[in-house]
Formats: C-alpha cells, structure tokens, sequence
C-alpha cells in the first residue's frame, strides 16, 4: 500500500469520515474510534440498534491494559481475538466516543495483524471503529465482491479491492469477555 493511498484514507478519517476496509478477520466499515459523529454516522449507515456495540482496532506496538493475562490474549493468540473489557482497562490516552461503548461500560478491543490495519491505525495515532461491512442482520463480507453496492456509496471511502489490501481472512475474530471477577468468558470460539 503505497503513502499516498494511506495519505487519502487518513483525510477522509481526519474529517469524520467513514470508510470501507479490509481487516485482518473481515471488510469492516470504520471510523476514527474518538469521532463521536463518525460513530454515530456508522450506526445510521448500518441501520444497526445502538444496544450493539461495535469494537476498536488498536495499535499492537502500544496497545498495552497493565493485565498480562489480557495483554496475552490480544498479542499472543494464535488467531484475531477481540477482548470485550471494561473501559478502565484502556490505556491512558486512548480515548473513544462516547457513543460507542457497550450500555455496561466495556468496550471489544481487536489488536490486528493485517499488515493495511497496522500501517493506519500507527499513523491515525488512535483506535478505530471496526464492525461488519454490511447491514444490520445480513452477512459479514468476507470479499470485497460480497459488500452491497448500496452500503458502498453510503460511506466517504472504500479503500480499493487490491492484493495488498485484500481482507486476511474468512470468518470473524474470537470473542472473549472479562468478566467483573477478572474470569474470562468465551462468547464466540
């Protein structure tokens, strides 16, 4: 992925934008994760219900809850994890809007390995919003070719359909959640 196509994607983020992408599970339509109107904009383009919450990509070189027990979870495991935790296991100075945590204050946090993922995310300086490219109760797009020409033209950007931003796999993330207790809880294997 050449600088000026990330130059472009980062424009269209820096003013609000939403954009389509591919990530390290699935094509994902994201924002800058602090934009609360972005967020916003994202549940609208979705027709999705606000009662669910949609996860961050955060930065694997810095991304870092204090937990080793979490920190293992999101740096070491074997595929992509999304690890729903509560929003004072952030690490200071990720900040999220206000609209995007779940309604019991935790927040899905993803740390991708897709190589598009990384590159933005480390020169955004700040999470992204990640969730299906797809609306509300349809399938989650595993190719480019399987993303609703309707939801295309909703956002500010698609990043284009290349060998060097192809998505990185064929079926969303693992879901984990930390409980209260600190347990961990498997939600989806």
């Amino acid at each position: 992925m050449d600088k000026a196509h990330i130059d472009k994607v980062l424009e269209h983020l820096l003013h609000g934008g939403v954009i389509i992408y591919p990530t390290d599970t699935i094509w994902g339509i994201g924002c800058d994760a602090s934009n609360a109107d972005a967020v916003e904009k994202i549940y609208s383009i979705k027709q999705r219900d606000h009662s669910k919450s949609m996860l961050i990509l955060a930065d694997r070189n810095s991304f870092r809850t204090g937990n080793a027990d979490i920190d293992r979870l999101l740096l070491e495991s074997s595929r992509p994890t999304t690890v729903i935790m509560p929003l004072d296991l952030l690490p200071d100075g990720i900040s999220i809007a206000p609209n995007l945590p779940a309604d019991d204050g935790t927040i899905g946090v993803r740390l991708p390995q897709h190589h598009f993922c990384q590159e933005l995310i480390s020169r955004l300086g700040r999470p992204l919003v990640s969730t299906s490219a797809n609306f509300s109760g349809q399938s989650s797009p595993t190719r480019y070719e399987d993303i609703s020409e309707e939801l295309k033209a909703a956002v500010e950007y698609c990043v284009p359909n290349a060998p060097d931003t192809a998505s990185g796999g064929t079926q969303s993330s693992k879901i984990v959640k930390i409980e209260p207790d600190g347990s961990i809880r498997v939600i989806r294997n």
